[in-house]
């Protein structure tokens, strides 16, 4: 039997706690049976832009941020399949199955979606939650089916905790000890750009 998923993907490069915050803040909000941080393979939307960190690195970071989490998983289906990360195929893979998918983002991510590949498509097979983010608004999303998250999500982004930890900050307040600890067992780095 099928069961009600939240797919929140990203390229969780590193996790941090504002994105357990969206997590759990959709979980308990839509009452969904498993919330799945998708870790991307290759985020199409980075290739190019910023060097990424090696995928099982990340999906190893995001395990930890989810260990001893209820309902919350970190997913390597993305990585699994290969190639390109796309919430149109992941979305897919899981309908097929026989789930039912919601997509989880934070506001910030949601101004964009309509760029996303297959965006309309998408638009037809699911709906979004999205999830405030403190400096952002509700984007209008003409075409989707939305339903807001409030939540106490912080402000933090990936690429804050990146440039802090580039500067030589410990960062501990905004990602947990258990990824801090992988982070420097493994000399992950963020160089300044």
């Amino acid at each position: 039997m099928g069961q009600r998923i939240g797919l929140f993907g990203g390229t969780f490069d590193p996790p941090h706690l504002g994105h357990l915050a969206v997590a759990l803040a959709a979980r308990d909000a839509l009452e969904l049976d498993r919330t799945l941080l998708v870790v991307a393979n290759q985020p199409w939307q980075k290739v190019g832009q910023r060097p990424v960190t090696e995928a099982h690195h990340r999906l190893a970071m995001t395990e930890l941020l989810v260990q001893d989490t209820d309902g919350l998983e970190a997913s390597d289906l993305e990585i699994a399949r290969g190639g390109m990360s796309y919430t149109i195929d992941t979305v897919e893979q899981l309908q097929k199955a026989g789930h039912e998918v919601v997509v989880i983002l934070g506001a910030d991510a949601a101004a964009g979606i309509d760029s996303w590949e297959r965006a309309a498509e998408l638009s037809r097979l699911t709906r979004l939650a999205v999830v405030d983010r403190p400096g952002y608004d509700l984007p209008e999303l003409a075409n989707w089916s939305v339903e807001k998250i409030p939540a106490q999500s912080s402000s933090v982004s990936s690429s804050q905790v990146r440039s802090s930890m580039s500067e030589g900050a410990l960062a501990t307040d905004i990602i947990p000890s258990a990824v801090r600890r992988y982070i420097d067992l493994h000399h992950l780095e963020w160089p300044e750009r």
